[in-house]
């Protein structure tokens, strides 16, 4: 919703947001105005983009807008115009008054944060029409004039005085078919070949069983046979044709599991209800583990309404404080991860409280070090900036208020976390609180791993398990 800033002095007076009220022709003299301010978000964009049909992507595509000679989004120029319309229908003229015509001239871009002062002033008036002519300009925060013209309206000659209407409230739902676009994007490669390890509740074996059934993975349940089939009884999942490697228990399943990647034959591990450290105790065991030259560590691959694109966190779930060093692989991890779902150079924000280095704040200064490792080579195949808040990771707005200029600011791919907790409650936020949707991976081993919690919806696992097939084609061409 537009937020309007009470009128100038030359406004109705007595005014209130809560009501709509004009003021008639023979009150209207050449030289009353009447101002309003609104602030641009990419809201503000998608919503005319949506009731205008308009999409072109200059105004909603950042990566390509970029490349124009714009250098980023700009809103549609009749968004100005609607502006525009606000003022004269609801302050001056106000209610009743007919719009005649409308000239415009579009002087500078508008972009996302902008601060725009929306004004019409009485230029000329038709005592026999009742008809006004009005000075019409849109002037942003710095002074510039962005759009200029003129209007032609019929003056309303009775009063009119309403409360405002209560809007409905409009939620925008970005991306939402993303799951399908994912699973019909994935599904070529071919069934993977997973390890699900010690599936033995109904969640975890249902989600294998549901990965299954949409095409994505070749399931070799390793667990309890009995236990498992009981499970699988109770829960009503039908596991003809479905290989089983019986083991004892928990951890003999995470060995095994392990095993069968070393023997060749699986080609990724899924997660199921043994505890998280059990199985990644085996995976970096010393002796007969998965380990390469990386550090191992988990990404989650988010898409929220409030984001215009799909985004990575990390780590939120297996290094709980990692040195600078383990940060690094972790940077690494998660490129190769963007890389993989088709982000040629990820865009990777360092995150902190604060954007500026502070030596008592050491994710300040490993920010600054890892960006430094990343100008040497250190670190390739992304564009790293850091340190920066998260509102300025993530808003083009937040960054342009604090004088940030950056490619990564406002438009990151890659979210990395100073610690687990951190990054834990950030992403749990955005699922509960945000309506993000998520997949969760482990990456840094020979294989990819879906880790998943007991809490997370079919389609988490199903998006976990798209997301490790993308990546073991990945590693088939650039293994670790």
């Amino acid at each position: 919703m537009p937020d309007i800033a009470p009128p100038t002095a030359q406004a109705a007076p007595h005014d209130d947001l809560a009501t709509v009220r004009n003021r008639t022709f023979d009150e209207l003299a050449i030289g009353d105005s009447a101002t309003i301010e609104r602030t641009l978000t990419t809201e503000d964009i998608q919503l005319f983009a949506v009731l205008s049909g308009d999409v072109n992507p200059q105004h909603l595509d950042a990566d390509y807008a970029a490349s124009t000679r714009f250098h980023g989004v700009i809103a549609h120029g009749m968004l100005g115009g609607a502006l525009i319309s606000a003022v004269l229908g609801t302050r001056l003229p106000g209610p009743g008054t007919i719009y005649l015509g409308q000239t415009l001239k579009f002087l500078a871009p508008v972009r996302v944060g902008d601060r725009l002062r929306i004004s019409v002033t009485v230029s000329a008036r038709n005592e026999a029409k009742k008809h006004l002519t009005l000075a019409c300009s849109c002037v942003n925060q710095d002074g510039t004039a962005v759009i200029s013209g003129e209007a032609e309206v019929v003056a309303p000659t009775e009063h009119i005085e309403r409360p405002r209407t209560t809007l409905p409230e409009v939620r925008m739902s970005v991306g939402q078919d993303g799951m399908e676009r994912l699973l019909e994007h994935v599904r070529p490669l071919g069934r993977l070949r997973v390890a699900v390890v010690h599936p033995c509740d109904a969640l975890s074996l249902g989600g294998a069983m549901d990965a299954y059934a949409a095409g994505l993975i070749e399931p070799v349940l390793v667990a309890p046979r009995a236990r498992l089939l009981a499970v699988a009884q109770e829960a009503g999942l039908d596991l003809a044709g479905i290989t089983i490697e019986d083991v004892p228990h928990s951890h003999a399943a995470a060995a095994r599991a392990v095993a069968l990647v070393l023997e060749g034959k699986v080609q990724a591990l899924m997660k199921g209800s043994l505890h998280t450290d059990e199985l990644m105790g085996a995976v970096v065991a010393s002796q007969g583990g998965l380990r390469t030259k990386r550090r191992v560590s988990h990404c989650f691959l988010m898409q929220t309404p409030a984001y215009p694109r799909p985004f990575i966190i990390t780590d939120a779930a297996v290094n709980i404080a990692p040195t600078l060093s383990e940060k690094a692989d972790i940077v690494r991890n998660a490129i190769d991860l963007a890389h993989a779902i088709g982000v040629a150079e990820p865009r990777v924000a360092i995150l902190a409280a604060v954007e500026t280095v502070n030596p008592t704040m050491p994710a300040t200064l490993d920010a600054a070090a890892l960006c430094k490792m990343a100008d040497r080579g250190q670190i390739t195949g992304g564009l790293l900036d850091g340190p920066l808040a998260f509102d300025n990771a993530v808003s083009i707005a937040a960054a342009r208020t604090k004088g940030i200029v950056s490619e990564v600011a406002g438009r990151a791919d890659i979210l990395v976390v100073p610690d687990l907790e951190s990054g834990n409650m950030l992403a749990k936020q955005l699922e509960y609180l945000g309506d993000a949707a998520s997949a969760g991976i482990v990456l840094g081993a020979r294989v990819p791993i879906v880790l998943t919690s007991r809490a997370d919806a079919r389609d988490t696992r199903l998006a976990s398990c798209a997301v490790a097939v993308l990546l073991a084609h990945h590693y088939q061409e650039a293994p670790l």
